[in-house]
């Protein structure tokens, strides 16, 4: 492994780490405001695992980068989208 693979995947690791310490913030506010989700996440991870000759399905990319399986982390975390937040993500799509 490559230092630019060892310090990119250090940066991945610590990405993840961020978001699991803020789960405060939902998967709508990070679509409104960057463009992609943890749900975004998982799918480049799929794809990556893909391109390395790895069989890795989206739930398991998803538990990956949730920490836990989406399911459990979708109860225990995830609050409804506000009026506001759809209206944003709705505009944003239209861009």
């Amino acid at each position: 492994m490559s230092d630019s693979d060892k310090i990119e995947a250090a940066v991945f690791r610590r990405l993840l780490e961020h978001l699991d310490s803020r789960k405060d913030v939902q998967n709508i506010d990070l679509m409104n405001l960057a463009g992609f989700c943890r749900n975004c996440l998982s799918k480049w991870y799929v794809a990556a695992a893909a391109d390395a000759g790895l069989a890795l399905d989206y739930e398991q990319g998803r538990e990956r980068v949730y920490g836990m399986p989406y399911d459990e982390w979708k109860a225990k975390y995830q609050t409804a989208a506000t009026a506001e937040q759809l209206a944003a993500f709705d505009n944003r799509q239209k861009d």
